[in-house]
C-alpha cells in the first residue's frame, strides 16, 4: 500500500467512524485530505540538510454546496484533517514554522465537486529566508549585504580570539545566496576544513578563523530584510555557488 493510499484510507476510516455520513455528489472528505497532502508535498522547501519547511496555514475553497455539506460534519472533520496533515509531515520529515491551521470556506468561483487549496508559511506570510551566523554561542542575523567578522571593535561581529585579525573575514549575503571572503588575514580562513580565499557558502557550513567556528545557517522568517550586493559581487556569488570561476 502506497503512502497516499494509507493517508486516504486513514481519513476515510476516521470520517466514516466519526460521522457515519457520505455525500452522493460533490466533494468527499477524503478528497480534501488528498489535496492537503499534495499541497504539503508541492510547497515543501529545503532549508538545510536537516530541515524541510512545509506550509502551516491552509485555506480550502469549496463550492457553497460542498462547503455546506462539510460544515454539517462539524469540528470533528477539521480535527481529523489536522491530525492527518501532521502525521504526513512527520512521515516525510517536514517541519512547520508555527502551528497548523486549516480553514474550509465557500467560494462562488469554485464548481461543485472541485476544490482549491491556498497555503502559506510563518503566520500567513510567504516563506522567506534569513541568513544568520552562530558565533561563540550567539546567533547574529545577516542584516547587511556585507558582514565583517574579527577581533577588532570596528568589525560588525567582534570575537574574543587572539588568533584572528582585526578584520578577518566577511560574509556576503543577498537574501538568497552567500559567500565568504578572507580579508588578507594573518592566519587565513578555513571552510569546512579547507583553506580558502573566497568561496560559496552553503547553509550549515562552518568557517573557522583562529580557534573560532562560525556556522552559517538559513532560517525561515516572515519579513525578510533585502540586503543588496553590488552587481559584481552578486555575479561572483552566483558563479561561486554554481561552481563557476573565482575570478
Amino acid at each position: 500500500m502506497g503512502l497516499l493510499d494509507s493517508f486516504e484510507k486513514g481519513l476515510e476510516r476516521a470520517v466514516n467512524s466519526a460521522f457515519a455520513k457520505t455525500f452522493r455528489s460533490g466533494i468527499q472528505p477524503v478528497e480534501i485530505a488528498s489535496a492537503l497532502r499534495s499541497e504539503l508535498d508541492k510547497k515543501a522547501a529545503v532549508v538545510s540538510r536537516d530541515r524541510i519547511l512545509a506550509p502551516n496555514t491552509f485555506t480550502v475553497r469549496l463550492s457553497p454546496a460542498d462547503d455546506a455539506n462539510m460544515a454539517s460534519l462539524g469540528n470533528a472533520l477539521n480535527d481529523e484533517l489536522l491530525t492527518l496533515v501532521n502525521k504526513h509531515a512527520t512521515s516525510q520529515g517536514y517541519s512547520f514554522a508555527g502551528s497548523v491551521s486549516i480553514t474550509l470556506t465557500g467560494d462562488e468561483q469554485v464548481s461543485t465537486g472541485t476544490l482549491r487549496v491556498d497555503s502559506s508559511t510563518a503566520q500567513g506570510g510567504t516563506v522567506a529566508w534569513r541568513g544568520v551566523v552562530d558565533v561563540e554561542g550567539k546567533r547574529h542575523p545577516l542584516v547587511k549585504a556585507r558582514t565583517v567578522i574579527g577581533r577588532g571593535s570596528d568589525a560588525d561581529i567582534t570575537i574574543s580570539d587572539a588568533g584572528t585579525s582585526r578584520k578577518h573575514v566577511e560574509i556576503l549575503w543577498d537574501g538568497e545566496r552567500a559567500m565568504v571572503r578572507d580579508l588578507n588575514s594573518t592566519n587565513g580562513t578555513m571552510l569546512d576544513g579547507h583553506k580558502i580565499t573566497e568561496a560559496a557558502l552553503p547553509p550549515d557550513s562552518t568557517v573557522t578563523i583562529g580557534r573560532t567556528a562560525i556556522v552559517f545557517r538559513v532560517v525561515a522568517h516572515s519579513a525578510p530584510p533585502k540586503p543588496k550586493l553590488s552587481a559584481d559581487d552578486a555575479t561572483r556569488a552566483y558563479n561561486l555557488r554554481d561552481g563557476g570561476p573565482l575570478a
